[in-house]
Formats: structure tokens, sequence, C-alpha cells
């Protein structure tokens, strides 16, 4: 536990919830806010890193600031009678005056007491019954895991992805993990049109209100938040992207 409280203002404040069916990539979205004068540096942990993607899964709060975090949750068999284990967390601490857009080393140095987090826990809901949860299957070694979780239990969200071996022949195992990473991929590139298309609107915004000062501030913290967007997605999305549809197509024409 923190000896601080969480700074930032979560939406929703304890639990996510992914409504199936779960054949397909399942979205729930997270709305931090900082409410505070000062920079808030945040980063999304959770206990099952190869069952979802999010994005962005770090970055700087702006002061008085909001932004949405996407939370995919991979396609999946679920077992309605296995029990919810999949938890997640949301860290943040205060950026000093000093710190510049990567606060990749802050975190490695920081001081735990500096450090205030929050917990959620995953709820999954299937259309014909709403107000009936279902938990997600499990394998052997998370079935093992403790019911109670300490930090050192959750794990970089950005660890999930672990590029796939090339088979020398494709499988149907191999075509449907295909199709899961293609389907993630996609899911990512519509997060990232989505949020190029808010900058752009909010660009257009402030140049209609053609005031210099604002204008001048707001070009430089959009420059900033692009710059950051970049970073968050790389042109190695669209190549994996490239790369998957290639061998998907690849095996039908085998």
């Amino acid at each position: 536990m923190s000896a601080k409280e969480q700074a930032l203002l979560l939406d929703p404040p304890g639990e996510l919830r992914f409504r199936g069916p779960f054949t397909d990539v399942v979205t729930a979205e997270l709305k931090l806010t900082n409410p505070t004068d000062r920079r808030i540096c945040f980063k999304v942990k959770t206990t099952a890193p190869k069952r979802y993607c999010v994005r962005p899964n770090s970055g700087i709060l702006e002061p008085h600031n909001s932004i949405s975090v996407a939370v995919m949750l991979q396609p999946f068999d679920f077992d309605p009678q296995e029990k919810n284990k999949h938890k997640f967390m949301v860290q943040s601490m205060f950026a000093p005056e000093t710190l510049g857009d990567s606060p990749d080393n802050l975190w490695k140095e920081v001081l735990p007491e500096n450090l205030m987090d929050t917990k959620l826990k995953c709820v999954f809901e299937m259309p014909d019954s709403v107000h009936q949860t279902i938990s997600p299957q499990l394998n052997r070694s998370q079935d093992s895991a403790p019911l109670s979780y300490s930090e050192s239990t959750f794990e970089d969200s950005s660890r999930r992805t672990d590029s796939p071996k090339r088979p020398s022949g494709v499988t149907s195992d191999d075509a449907r993990k295909l199709q899961v990473e293609l389907k993630t991929a996609q899911a990512e590139l519509s997060y990232l049109k989505s949020e190029n298309s808010k900058l752009k609107e909010e660009g257009l915004r402030l140049r209609k209100l053609n005031v210099p000062g604002t204008v001048a501030s707001s070009h430089a913290h959009t420059t900033s938040v692009s710059g950051q967007r970049a970073q968050i997605f790389p042109p190695v999305v669209y190549m994996l992207a490239a790369i998957i549809i290639g061998l998907i197509i690849g095996k039908f024409l085998l």
C-alpha cells in the first residue's frame, strides 16, 4: 500500500467491466483526471499482462487535464466457474519541476512513500445476463496465485506483447493466434486514429480562437502530446499488422 492518497480521479473508480461475448477484442475505457495544479506521472499495471493491451500504459498528465486509457482484453474461452483474479493498478506520482517528457528513469528511482496507487478489479458480463458476472479462464499458474495482491504482483502492461515465432507450416492453432494478434493491432490502430482526430479538432478550435498567447501555449502542449503519442504508437505497430495480415493470407493460399 502506498503512504499517499491517490491524487488522480479514476472513472470508473473501482472496477473495469468487459462485456462479452469474448470471441473478439473487448475494450474498457478508463478515464484519468488530474485535478491538481501539478503535473502527475502515471503508469498502468496488471496481474495478467499477456491477456491485455493498454494504450497508453504510461505518461504525464498535465494539471486539470484528462486522458482516456483503452484497456483491450484479448479473445479467450471463458469458464463461468473460475474465480475472478485479474486486477489492474494505476500508479502515480507528482512530477518534479525539472522532469522532461520521459519519466522512465524517474520510476526506477522514486521512493515507495512518494507513490500513489489505486487497484481495480476486472468484471466480465455476458449480453444475456448483464447482472451475472463471469470470470476469465486462467491457466494453472494463475490458479495458484494468491487472492491478495501486493505491488510486486502487478506487472507493467507494456510487457504483454511477445512477438510470435514464424511457423514453418501454419496450423489451425497458429492461424487463430495470428488472428488474435491482428485484431489487437487493429484495435490499437483504431485508438491511434481516434486520438489523432481529437488532436486535429483541438488544433482547429484553438486556431479559431485567434488568441496569440493561447495559441502559442496550446501549440507547444499539442506538440508535446503528439510526441508522446508518437512514442506510445511506434511505426512497428504498422509493420506488425502488415506481417500478421501477410501470414494469414499466406495460410489460405497454401
